[in-house]
């Protein structure tokens, strides 16, 4: 259930990129396209992101974890090449820039929408919160 809760905000955290960014469009059925890039930039995330920060821990350091924002970026984009390519889903993200800023935006409402449901959880136990 965690897994599916995750993937529906990522989705909708795109949905909001997209709208807000320009540079990120989405063509043909929209929704499939939110939902196949949000499958594979959570398989990114859990794979290829985690070999990035290892390799630019120094960088990461020196930034004071700025740099964080460029990987999460280049993330964006690849799962955006990969949905294209290997999917052929309509999900474009026209360069770096714009993966950037759409990145900072998927970050940020994923984090809003996280604690949401995170308080929805607590509230709807009477008291006792549940962490997902």
């Amino acid at each position: 259930m965690k897994l599916i809760i995750r993937w529906i905000i990522t989705a909708l955290a795109l949905v909001v990129a997209a709208w807000v960014v320009d540079g990120i469009r989405v063509e043909g059925d929209a929704w499939v396209a939110y939902a196949v890039t949000a499958a594979v930039l959570g398989l990114i995330n859990a794979f290829v992101r985690p070999l990035l920060k290892i390799l630019t821990c120094p960088l990461i350091l020196f930034t004071l974890g700025l740099f964080v924002l460029v990987i999460n970026g280049l993330m964006l984009w690849l799962a955006s090449s990969i949905a294209v390519k290997w999917f052929e889903i309509g999900f474009y993200v026209d360069g770096f820039w714009p993966a950037f800023w759409g990145a900072l935006i998927v970050s940020v409402v994923s984090m809003i929408l996280t604690l949401l449901v995170r308080e929805r959880e607590f509230d709807r136990r009477g008291g006792k919160k549940k962490f997902y």
